[in-house]
């Protein structure tokens, strides 16, 4: 097992090259930061498929990359993730990246960054959660669909010589940290980094990483600040906006990037912006 992590971190570091890349949650945040840099760094050929609810944002920056990258065959998917019928047909289009055609070549890396996600009912405590729908309805988006789709992609991908696979994670230190009236939220990210955990250790010869991209300038913080229930998560992310300490999304993203890049991380690790 510690021969394959190896022999797969030493296939992955260096260069994107001609990739099969999916991003789920693109169409804004830390998503379309992202896709704006792998974009960037994708040789001619590979496949980019961003997946998100929203149409409109979605549709457009499909339309920027294809415009700025001809290159690229790039796909906007828009899907809900937390219905079966969405998961499935992002599923779908996931493994119709893989080669079909065995004499042309197919990719030479294969990228999953799952970072849809929703932030939940902040306003209320744990002790007002007695609806099994509402509950039942986030995990679905923000734990079930990640399990799935990552398990379908990498049944349409099976490893093969010359084929580097990496799983991303889009983390938080509330999976590791519990936060007053953020039940929901702490725990989807919590299951989901275990969940990936797993996936690491029952597959070395996939890359395999739980990143916590920091404290974003996004429309989630705004939520957090303004709607959390309890009053010193307020107070904490609105002094993080005051002080000018949130993090723009384009900066985090580089700093994945470069986290891939590197591939010095050992698979499954929950890896934090401020730990590098």
């Amino acid at each position: 097992m510690a021969a394959a992590a190896a022999a797969a971190a030493g296939e992955c570091g260096a260069a994107l090259g001609r990739a099969a890349v999916i991003v789920t949650g693109a169409s804004r945040g830390l998503g379309r930061s992202l896709a704006v840099l792998l974009a960037a760094r994708l040789a001619p050929g590979s496949a980019l498929l961003l997946v998100a609810r929203s149409a409109g944002p979605l549709g457009e920056l499909e339309g920027q990359l294809r415009a700025a990258h001809p290159g690229l065959r790039v796909r906007a998917l828009p899907a809900d993730l937390a219905s079966e019928e969405g998961l499935q047909r992002v599923s779908r289009a996931a493994a119709a990246l893989a080669p079909r055609d065995p004499r042309r070549p197919g990719p030479e890396r294969l990228l999953l960054v799952n970072n849809a996600a929703s932030l939940g009912d902040v306003s209320k405590p744990f002790v007002d959660f007695t609806s099994p729908a509402e509950v039942n309805t986030y995990l679905a988006f923000n734990v079930t669909s990640a399990l799935c789709l990552t398990a379908a992609v990498l049944k349409a991908f099976p490893a093969q010589p010359g084929l580097c696979r990496t799983v991303v994670n889009i983390s938080s230190l509330c999976a590791l940290q519990p936060f007053k009236t953020w039940s929901l939220y702490c725990t989807g990210k919590a299951a989901r980094d275990m969940m990936f955990q797993v996936l690491a250790v029952e597959e070395p010869a996939v890359r395999v990483l739980n990143y916590a991209p920091g404290p974003l300038d996004t429309e989630m913080q705004e939520v957090a600040r303004t709607m959390s229930g309890d009053q010193s998560v307020r107070e904490m992310f609105l002094d993080l906006k005051q002080k000018g300490q949130l993090l723009d999304c384009d900066v985090s993203a580089q700093k994945l990037l470069s986290l891939l890049l590197t591939d010095t991380f050992e698979s499954g690790a929950h890896v934090d912006f401020y730990d590098l």
